[in-house]
This record gives C-alpha cells, structure tokens and sequence, in this order.
C-alpha cells in the first residue's frame, strides 16, 4: 500500500524515473515491436519536442490511475462485484471476507477493499495538488499562460475523477484542494456534504473542458483532452439527475468531431482497439519482455482465467453473473465478446483467438472484454496482461448519457436516435437481430435506455453506480440473489475505520454501520 504522505523534492525524483515509460508505452499500436521501456535520453525526455514544463508533476498524477490501489481488486469488487453484473468468481474464500462481504453484503467498516480505494483515490488527489501547486507558486518554472492553463487543466480533470469516485463510493468526504505538509492535518480535515463535493467535481471539470485540448498529438495519447472533461461532466450531472446540463454536456462531446462509433464492438476491448475513435478516455498501460509489470495494471490479471499451464490467466475475479447473461436479446453479439464460457463436458468453447478452453475450470464463465491477445503474451513472456489499458469513459456511454436525458426532458426524438446509433453499431449490418426501438412513451423509452447501458457497458463498473442513482438498486439486486442488500445502507460503503482512528474521531461513519 502506498504511503500517504508527499515530499515535493522525493516526488520528483520517483516521477522522473518513471516518466519516460509512459510516454514510450503510451502510443502502442504495434505490440510485437517495442522499445524498452523506463528509457530515456536528453533527446526524448520528458517528450520528444516537449510538451509542457509541468510534466513532471502531472505523471506523477497519470501514473496514479494504473496504481493497485485504484483500479484493480477493489475497485473492482468494489464498482462490479458488488452489482448485479458480476460475481466475485475464483474459489469460494479466495479474497477472504473483503471480496466476500463486497459481493454478499453488508461491508464492514474495517474491510480491507474500502480502506484501500480510500487511500487511493487520495493518493492521487495529493498528486493532482502538487502538480497544481507548482502551476500556481513555482516561480522558478518558466511557462506561458497557455501552458499554464493546460497543466491545470490536466490536474484538475483527474482529481475530479478522483472526487466523483469517492463521493460515489462514500458519500461524505474530506474536501483536500491544496499540498499538505503536515500529514496528520490531512488525516483531520472534516467530511463535505456530497452536494459540496459535486460542486467542486463540476468547478474542476469546467476549468478542465475549457482549457484542455480537442486532441493531442499522436506521441501524447492518453492525456486528458475537452472531450475526456466534458464526457465526465456529463456524467456527473446526469448521477444528480440535471438532466438538462447533462444532455448539453454531452453534445459539446458529440458535436466535437473526434469521436464515433465506427470501432466495431469486437475490437474495442482487443489490444489493436485501444485509444481508437470509440475512446474518450482510457488508462494507459504498457508491458514489455524486460519490465513486464512495473508500467502497467494488474486489472486484467485479476479478471483472468484461473486454470493452468496456458490458460494461468489470473485470479478469476468478477465473473459475469447469470443475471448479466439474460439480461441480452437474441442473438446480440455483444453477449459472447462480454461473457467468455468455458468448456464443459458436452459443448467446446473457443476464445476470440480460436483457442479451445478446456474443461474443468473453477468457473463457467469469465469476463471477455480483458481476454489478452495470446501472441502478444507470447512476445513478452508473460500471461497476466498487464500491458491491457482500461476503457474509462467510451464514446457509446456518452452518447447514452445524451439518450437518457434527452428523453427525461421528453425529447423523444432525440433520445431514439441516439439510442438506435449504439444498437446499430451492435447490430454491426445484420438486420435480422436488435431491432429499433420505436416507443415514445416516456417510461417504456427509459427502460430501453437503462437496458441498452447494461448490455452496452456490461463488466465496465458502471452498473453498480447506476442502480443506485436510478434508485432500484435494492429491487434488481434482490431479484440478482444479493438479497442482503439494503437501501439504507448499502449504496454507500463505510467511512474505513482505520481512516476514521487516524482522524482521532473527526470522521463520521455512514448511516447503517
């Protein structure tokens, strides 16, 4: 677990060391022919031509989001598990009562998952305000108010990531916007109101949408660009139900010309998919037969399949329930590149690489959208993925986001086209499956929209926050056999009560536990 507490001048020389490996990652459309990566020369470092004086700092922000403690076992069990999508998979204890309390409920105040996501997302809040405190104070940097503005930009679009996750995980919490020194005077800062914390989640992704890039060039993919900050702005006005902003937000995203749907279904989730028209934001992750971990994420070893020799894919974590798996019409191809079966005795299952699955795996089924591609597991000599990025925020959500509120504000007609262009690309030309939906009545039309986001974003952590903002998380869980769920107490996790004793008291538990 990462400490934290933050020394500026020990920060920059971890940042440094690590910065190269990912901007040498970053841009990675051939697999088979990578440079080494944590290499640099004066040439190339920090980019090759540069790209902004404040570099430094703001890795030392991205790099937090392939972070353990961010974006793999907790938040999985945390975004996933815990739905009605997902199982946690495995073997029955693996995890212990962390994983197990995560998928069942309730979680209790000590779990181990709560208490990481706590000191991630705040790890990487502490980043973000570092990078903002060199903006704002070091006058030894020299930079114009153009780039100035960008690096902002860039630091405060991922603290307000880092915000939207916690006040959807927890609720109430510390509202931290400057560089402390003194790490217990951080531990003792009080709880915001989650209306105050969404204020501040939307003040920062303004400044962010306004400042930052259309796009970047192609040696920068994976920086925060207008269209990464508007997407999730939408998304924060579409959880508290401003259903106006929400769908104007997200027109800025459709109406920006770089985004569509032409990346066909199949390939978003392959590794030759990544950062492709479809991509709004993902998390770089990279991986070569000389480092093959340290720059990249574990999120996909976690959800690999647990079995032996070649198919020791990972941990078999979140697999896709049976809820999930009735959840899709007929013949709807994005069933079979979500939820990846395993052979049984009768009936032999392929991967999307035409490999046969054998028989007698823990589990029958697994997630398909981070199954690796075998050569490039060849090529670096190692099984568990690591160099697999993860799709934040794609295009079709945004352009679902639009659909819903759309029809909320009775704009009927706006909400189905919008609506028919993710079933038509799913559809991928065969007329004869996922017909148009025709409905123009209101309630009907929203439940075509709340269907068409779980089969469209299906095992990627959506559904879990979308249960709980459409307020029927405690029916459709119950109904999924997670019926120890409760309203009033399991929308939100625990205040972690190791975070609570280091505050000596001045954090306050959550309703319910």
């Amino acid at each position: 677990m990462k400490k934290n507490k933050y020394n500026i001048r020990f920060a920059v020389l971890i940042y440094v060391s690590v910065f190269a490996a990912f901007l040498l990652g970053g841009c990675k459309k051939n697999f088979l022919d990578r440079q080494p990566q944590g290499q640099y020369t004066e040439e190339t470092y920090p980019y090759p031509g540069g790209s902004g004086p404040y570099d430094t700092y703001l890795f030392g922000a991205y790099s937090e989001l392939r972070s353990f403690n961010v974006h793999s076992q907790s938040y999985i069990a945390a975004t996933s598990i815990r739905s009605d999508d997902a199982d946690k998979g495995s073997t029955p204890a693996d995890g212990g009562a962390n994983a197990i309390d995560m998928d069942n409920f309730p979680v209790s105040a000590s779990n181990g998952f709560a208490n990481t996501l706590w000191t991630g997302y705040y790890t990487m809040i502490s980043k973000c305000n570092i990078a903002l405190d060199q903006v704002y104070n070091n006058t030894a940097i020299t930079a114009t108010t153009a780039q100035k503005a960008v690096a902002e930009g860039e630091a405060k679009f991922i603290r307000a990531y880092s915000y939207f996750m916690l006040v959807r995980l927890f609720g109430r919490v510390p509202l931290i916007d400057s560089v402390f020194t003194n790490t217990a005077a951080q531990s003792n800062v009080p709880q915001s109101s989650a209306a105050q914390i969404y204020a501040f989640i939307e003040s920062d992704l303004q400044f962010a949408a306004d400042n930052l890039p259309l796009n970047w060039d192609a040696r920068f993919v994976g920086r925060a660009t207008s269209g990464a900050a508007n997407g999730l702005l939408a998304k924060v006005y579409l959880t508290q139900q401003k259903w106006s902003l929400a769908m104007t937000t997200a027109n800025k995203v459709i109406t920006s010309g770089q985004y569509n749907l032409s990346t066909t279904y199949d390939k978003i989730f392959r590794e030759d998919g990544e950062n492709s028209k479809e991509s709004v934001f993902e998390v770089q992750a990279t991986a070569s037969a000389t480092v093959p971990s340290a720059n990249g994420v574990q999120y996909a070893q976690i959800q690999g399949i647990r079995g032996s020799g070649a198919f020791d894919l990972g941990w078999g974590w979140n697999t896709p329930s049976t809820a999930l798996e009735a959840a899709y019409e007929a013949n709807d191809p994005r069933k079979t590149r979500t939820i990846l079966y395993t052979s049984t005795g009768t009936t032999i299952y392929q991967t999307i690489y035409g490999e046969n699955l054998p028989v007698g795996l823990p589990n029958p089924r697994y997630n398909n959208k981070v199954y690796t591609n075998p050569s490039i597991r060849s090529s670096i000599g190692n099984r568990f993925g690591y160099w697999m990025n993860i799709r934040t925020l794609r295009y079709a959500d945004v352009v679902l986001m639009y659909a819903e509120a759309a029809n909320e504000l009775n704009n009927t007609t706006e909400a189905l086209a919008k609506l028919e262009l993710v079933r038509a690309r799913a559809r991928n030309g065969n007329n004869t499956i996922l017909p148009a939906v025709t409905t123009t009545d209101q309630a009907l039309l929203r439940d075509a929209i709340r269907k068409e986001r779980r089969v469209e974003l299906a095992m990627e952590h959506d559904r879990f926050f979308d249960l709980t903002r459409w307020g029927i998380a405690q029916t459709t869980l119950h109904a999924a056999g997670k019926t120890n769920f409760s309203d009033a107490r399991d929308v939100l996790l625990p205040i972690p009560q190791a975070q609570i004793d280091l505050s000596a008291g001045v954090l306050t538990q959550n309703p319910g536990y």
